[in-house]
């Protein structure tokens, strides 16, 4: 009797068990969806409630609704979509060269201690230097308008993607290398095979800090030095214009904009790195 009633037992527990898993894999995939839109929806609501309570002087902070209607007219009339494209056509450019820059000449100073010794100041200088202070520099030499504005963006992107490269090739297990050795593997197997997936991580923390870098480069170079594009100078010109659901209605975009970009680096993550564990991210 006992026998018996321990097998019901465990039959249930496995029956439990694949329940259980039935139905987390059934929500899995929409687990983050959902989170997201209610909490989007609760931000949301509270800006409503407290643009409507008027606890903050509507000049300055419009309800969420107004920016909303903002931001569909903007793109109904033609006034935001010039401008976001202008934006995003220069990000994604001066994210490219900083990039096909920035990560081979990390990957080279961590593995070569002769070239990090010689580039190392120049690369941590510029790193620590603030973009804003190139900008006189830039506009004297390039003048204003796209070919500043997107250097900028190279300059804000770049060291970023190389100082973490760089970290990241240097905190490679040695046992790691030695194993490699040890089973006859060749400097440039050993380079592909072991040393770039262990430093992946790095790779893909530090393109994150080039997007933000790279954001915050492009607004200051359509800020000061623009030409009249881009969505730092409609920021600008809502701010002189005391249009305030125009001005947020912007850096709403501007944080998708970059949302949008770190979510999808972290996508080229989870395909370039399926051994690691995401299901905390």
């Amino acid at each position: 009797m006992t026998e018996v009633s321990t097998r019901a037992n465990v039959a249930a527990a496995e029956t439990a068990s694949v329940t259980e898993s039935i139905t987390r894999s059934k929500w899995a995939p929409f687990r983050s969806l959902i989170i997201t839109i209610i909490n989007l929806t609760l931000f949301f609501a509270l800006w409503q409630l407290v643009a409507l309570s008027e606890v903050i002087n509507p000049l300055f902070f419009p309800k969420a609704t107004d920016m909303f209607a903002a931001m569909y007219n903007g793109f109904a009339d033609g006034i935001i979509g010039p401008e976001l494209l202008h934006s995003l056509q220069n990000l994604v450019i001066g994210l490219l060269i900083a990039g096909v820059i920035g990560i081979p000449l990390g990957l080279l100073m961590g593995g070569v201690r002769i070239v990090d010794l010689v580039l190392s100041p120049y690369v941590w200088a510029m790193t620590s230097l603030p973009r804003v202070a190139l900008i006189p520099l830039l506009i004297l030499i390039l003048g204003f308008g796209n070919s500043m504005q997107l250097t900028i963006i190279v300059l804000s992107a770049v060291f970023p993607m190389t100082v973490n490269c760089m970290e990241g090739v240097k905190t490679v297990d040695p046992s790691l290398v030695r194993a490699g050795r040890v089973f006859g593997a060749s400097e440039p197997q050993l380079y592909f095979k072991v040393i770039l997936p262990f430093t992946l991580p790095f790779v893909i923390s530090g393109i994150n800090q080039g997007i933000a870098r790279g954001l915050v480069g492009m607004l200051i170079g359509e800020l000061l030095g623009g030409g009249g594009q881009g969505l730092g100078f409609l920021l600008d010109r809502a701010g002189d214009q005391f249009d305030s659901p125009m001005l947020y209605a912007t850096l709403v975009l501007l944080a998708v904009i970059s949302v949008g970009l770190v979510q999808g680096m972290r996508w080229v993550e989870r395909r370039a790195a399926p051994w690691r564990d995401f299901s905390r991210a």
